[in-house]
């Protein structure tokens, strides 16, 4: 039971794992994800079978092979420790050198054949570092945990951010973060082996990006959901509004009852979107429960909306060539993202700048400011 030479013995077949799956992908009809599940379940099983056989031979050197299946972090000496932390330096050294090429072959690997790469050669040398990794992490985490160690540092780092080399250095540090605090806690607590608890800290940490980072997260994901379902929703009731004033005419009564609202909408949210137009001074405060009064700002903002929505069921009914009547459900979707340059070229292009413009000035001018 030698590390040196079971890490070596690792690395040789698995790079030579590496090339096997790279022959089968190249030169058969199977993709490389069935290459590479064919590869690890031969040699798997290739493996258990070795271990059968050498722990049965009786030698007394055998002892403790098992444990590089799933780890054990006490039991290393100080060269054991030693070699693990060379080998981690020249893996760490030999990924920065050749970041800018990694960067090539994993983005655009038909662009780096095409500009000369020996890109064959370069995807060896990728998995070879892989492959030197995992093995590094067998006397740690075991050869089933070190997986979890490749995938989910960089998975946890994904969540804060675009920058490759932001990511590289974030996913270095949550799994250095997650090695220390893992084998602190097994060292604290009774029974509890390290390999394990690294994984488990690890996965906290993905937990814990996956719910709060700030542009990626689940908790900020939904916040921007819900805020874009309430303006959205609040945009369609002030449309509804004004196009009540509309419908009522010039003498516009400043007062619109509230049952002009979809009665099928939900009370409550109604209510919610209602209070929130309030506090934006879009409806007037001082008007009762059972009516709606716009002030100034929310007439205006209403007939915006109103211009987009229409512009848009003229565009599609022009250019698109569909009926009148299917039109207006891509129009309620639209209206919230024109952006005033487009609106300008919508409406130059379908020639309603003025029929439009006068619409709404007949309707702002006619109802009394709230």
């Amino acid at each position: 039971r030698s590390l040196t030479a079971l890490l070596a013995g690792g690395a040789g077949t698995g790079i030579l794992a590496v090339y096997t799956v790279h022959l089968i992908s190249r030169h058969t009809r199977l993709p490389e994800d069935a290459a590479i599940g064919a590869v690890l379940s031969v040699f798997f099983g290739v493996g258990v079978l070795l271990l059968s056989i050498i722990q049965s031979l009786g030698t007394g050197a055998e002892g403790g092979l098992h444990h590089f299946i799933y780890g054990q972090t006490a039991a290393m000496s100080i060269n054991d420790a030693k070699l693990t932390a060379l080998l981690a330096l020249f893996s760490a050294a030999a990924a920065l050198l050749l970041l800018k090429e990694f960067r090539l072959l994993c983005f655009d690997p038909v662009f780096a054949l095409v500009q000369g790469w020996p890109v064959a050669l370069l995807d060896l040398l990728m998995m070879a570092l892989v492959v030197l990794v995992t093995v590094t992490g067998l006397q740690s985490v075991g050869i089933i945990l070190v997986i979890a160690l490749l995938i989910i540092p960089p998975a946890a780092a994904r969540f804060w951010g675009e920058k490759l080399s932001f990511l590289l250095l974030l996913s270095a540090f949550i799994g250095g973060l997650s090695g220390y605090l893992g084998a602190g806690i097994s060292a604290l607590l009774p029974r509890m082996p390290a390999g394990a608890i690294i994984v488990l800290v690890s996965s906290g940490v993905f937990l814990l990006s996956f719910l709060f980072a700030p542009r990626r997260g689940l908790v900020a994901a939904l916040i921007r959901r819900l805020s874009i379902r309430l303006r959205v929703t609040s945009e369609h009731i002030l449309r509804r509004l004004y196009e009540e004033c509309e419908r009522r005419g010039s003498d516009v009564h400043p007062h619109i009852p509230r049952s002009v609202i979809d009665p099928r909408r939900p009370r409550l949210s109604d209510s919610l979107i209602l209070w929130l137009l309030r506090r934006r001074g879009l409806l007037s405060s001082s008007s009762a429960l059972d009516s709606l009064e716009f002030t100034q700002a929310g007439l205006a903002e209403a007939a915006r909306l109103v211009r987009n929505h229409r512009l848009w069921e003229e565009y599609v009914h022009r250019f698109g060539e569909l009926a009148v009547s299917h039109v207006d459900y891509s129009a309620d979707f639209v209206e919230h993202a024109i952006s005033p340059e487009i609106v300008a070229e919508l409406e130059c292009l379908i020639g309603t700048r003025g029929e439009v413009a006068q619409s709404i000035h007949k309707i702002t001018t006619a109802a009394p400011a709230g």
